[in-house]
């Protein structure tokens, strides 16, 4: 299948566009990692995953690999499709041309595979992240949570961090929200630094879901502030953005359409 020509945009979520997913038949065994090497030399892969055929089909396996970029998977196919590569029978590699329904909804990247998308289109030295706030919320909802003697039965321990994510070669600066929470029994806080690691990791995602990468033919990459995404967050100082998340005495509030989070009521 042939990509149209011109600029491919590319987003923070997970690919779910059939274009970018292959069906790769005729696997002789379960050869996840030699898959992965073949492939990952048309582009950045988010996926591959073997699955053994179905009890009526012929025995073996069979894989989907998932692309970033329609025009690597395309490449991909093009060069792959009847070949022995790493066994002795040629494999079948086809494009997707449909998938399930449920597969289609729009899913942002963890904070992991942003980053590895970042540092593959733009470099290690592309961008940089910093956290400008991260704030301890735990300990505002023990109402009705207490046992006879005062102590609580259990407490929620909550963290939300504000991040932004710099491209200076680009002049882009975006920010993100994350917040984390967990209920630890018997007020034994054994799991702070888990719940801190996941409001940072949120943030960071959050940050990346306003940028648009711009993949031209010649493989060059632009950079674009997605606007269906602006958020007036961005425009905030960062000491008014403190004052937002501190200034409201045990109420915090965002309309932060993006994230889902909306009216985060923490009293």
């Amino acid at each position: 299948m042939a990509v149209a020509p011109g600029p491919e945009v590319l987003e923070f979520r997970v690919p779910t566009e059939p274009c970018k997913t292959l069906l790769v038949w005729g696997l002789e065994n379960e050869e996840e990692h030699s898959l992965y090497s073949v492939f990952s030399e048309f582009g950045l892969l988010y996926s591959v995953r073997v699955h053994r055929n179905a009890s009526v089909a012929e025995p073996g396996y069979y894989a989907l690999v998932k692309f970033y970029s329609a025009r690597d998977a395309s490449r991909a196919q093009q060069a792959c499709s009847s070949q022995q590569l790493f066994q002795k029978s040629p494999l079948k590699v086809y494009v997707c041309t449909r998938q399930k329904a449920f597969q289609q909804q729009v899913l942002s990247l963890n904070s992991y595979k942003c980053q590895e998308l970042a540092n593959y289109y733009l470099g290690f030295n592309g961008w940089s992240s910093r956290i400008f706030t991260l704030q301890n919320l735990s300990g505002f909802e023990k109402e009705g949570n207490e046992v006879p003697g005062g102590l609580p039965k259990s407490q929620c321990l909550k963290y939300l961090c504000a991040q932004e994510v710099m491209l200076p070669h680009h002049g882009i600066c975006t920010r993100g929200i994350g917040v984390a929470e967990v209920s630890v029994e018997n007020n034994q806080v054994t799991q702070t630094r888990s719940v801190m690691k996941l409001a940072v990791q949120r943030a960071l995602s959050d940050a990346f879901q306003k940028i648009l990468l711009v993949i031209l033919e010649n493989g060059k990459v632009a950079v674009e502030y997605s606007s269906a995404q602006e958020d007036p967050f961005d425009s905030l100082t960062e000491e008014e953005m403190k004052g937002l998340i501190q200034g409201f005495h045990g109420k915090l509030y965002f309309f932060h359409w993006k994230s889902g989070l909306e009216g985060i009521s923490l009293g």
